[in-house]
């Protein structure tokens, strides 16, 4: 049946593990970059004691096993098999949430927070803020399929996230995302208002309101000199991605030193963790959102919705309730006022201390709290 919904446990034969350990062991490096930073990428020195790790330390079965705890499945939607988690909250009158993760993210971002999310009682919290938690893989990331044709543009994913979440039975419920899941949660309120109850986004991303630019707050004036700053250093990515993502995906598919390198630059451009991502998050952590690249071949395949999307942003007004967590090293920043221009229905907004672009990962109990703060609003 087309509609099944299969049980799934991830089972990587040793053999791949295997051929890891081998690339690593004959991995080709670069000469030394030369500033003594990070401002060429990632540093020669880091990434070869990365590799030493990973080959001789890192234990991929310990995160197979931490994913296997939770009830995953696969199914099928608009031709496409998709992976999923499926956490239903001890409360049967839970709300339900479809969390969306984004590039160079995964499924692993939100590892320390479904629990919390699905069982608040067991974690320090109200039984009213439960919920039951679905977590999906985007179409060509981590064990969901990958595309064979072009199309697969977030607001084709947003309408399939609508149909998983029918299709779990599910007649009311919220979306939250971050990066890329922002941008695909917001086309879930667009295309199916009368469902989706409400949303919750920790990258929003609206337009400056050109009314305000002679009176720009100095929220505002950061958040124009971190855009022009991303458009200057830290777009790279972007552009060959949402170009020519076949022509890069043959270095990052054959080369796990590359896909790591890729994925972890980004760790230390886009986490609050003072110079460094190992700060903020483990070395464990970090490898086993890479594996999720690496195991299943995603570098091309995660890269198409660049190809796909990026120059097509949808910025249509949304009406739907919408919660705002504005993290501080977040890569694009906005203010109230103009997220209010988009969000007709802004019921909740806080901007916090501490935390960047990867907030499940890398501040999981703020995460939470925002969360219940948020959709307590929209219960």
């Amino acid at each position: 049946m087309k509609d099944a919904i299969v049980p799934h446990r991830i089972q990587i034969p040793e053999s791949a593990l295997t051929d890891l350990a081998q690339r690593l062991a004959h991995t080709r490096w670069p000469d030394r970059e030369t500033p003594e930073d990070w401002s060429q990428g990632i540093p020669l020195a880091y990434m070869q004691e990365v590799v030493r790790y990973w080959a001789s330390e890192y234990n991929w079965r310990r995160c197979e096993d931490r994913v296997n705890k939770f009830d995953q499945f696969k199914t099928t939607l608009d031709g496409l098999g998709i992976h999923f988690l499926h956490v239903r909250s001890p409360r049967e009158d839970a709300l339900p949430l479809v969390l969306t993760h984004g590039w160079p993210g995964s499924i692993i971002e939100f590892m320390k927070v479904i629990e919390p999310l699905a069982d608040p009682e067991g974690h320090g919290g109200s039984g009213a803020d439960a919920f039951h938690v679905v977590c999906p893989s985007l179409p060509g990331f981590g064990f969901s399929d990958k595309p064979e044709e072009t199309g697969w543009t977030t607001q084709r994913t947003a309408r399939a996230w609508a149909g998983l979440m029918e299709r779990l039975g599910y007649e009311r419920y919220v979306a939250q995302g971050g990066d890329w899941g922002s941008m695909v949660t917001c086309e879930i309120a667009l295309a199916d208002p009368e469902h989706c109850a409400g949303i919750h986004l920790n990258m929003p991303v609206v337009s400056p309101d050109p009314e305000t630019m002679n009176d720009l707050t100095p929220r505002e004036q950061s958040a124009l000199e971190a855009f022009q700053n991303y458009q200057d250093w830290d777009s790279g990515y972007s552009k060959q991605q949402s170009t020519r993502p076949q022509t890069l995906g043959y270095g990052l598919v054959d080369s796990p030193a590359g896909q790591a390198a890729w994925i972890l630059e980004k760790f230390w451009a886009w986490t609050d963790s003072d110079g460094h991502p190992e700060n903020v998050l483990t070395r464990d952590e970090l490898l086993d959102n890479v594996m999720l690249y690496w195991l299943p071949a995603a570098g091309a395949s995660s890269a198409r919705l660049y190809w796909e999307s990026f120059n097509k942003i949808n910025f249509d007004p949304i009406h739907i309730p919408v919660g705002c967590s504005i993290f501080p090293k977040e890569i694009f920043g906005c203010s109230r006022r103009w997220a209010e221009k988009r969000f007709t229905r802004l019921v909740y907004w806080n901007e916090l201390d501490k935390g960047g672009h990867f907030a499940a990962f890398e501040q999981p109990a703020t995460f939470v709290d925002e969360l219940r703060n948020c959709f307590r609003h929209m219960r």
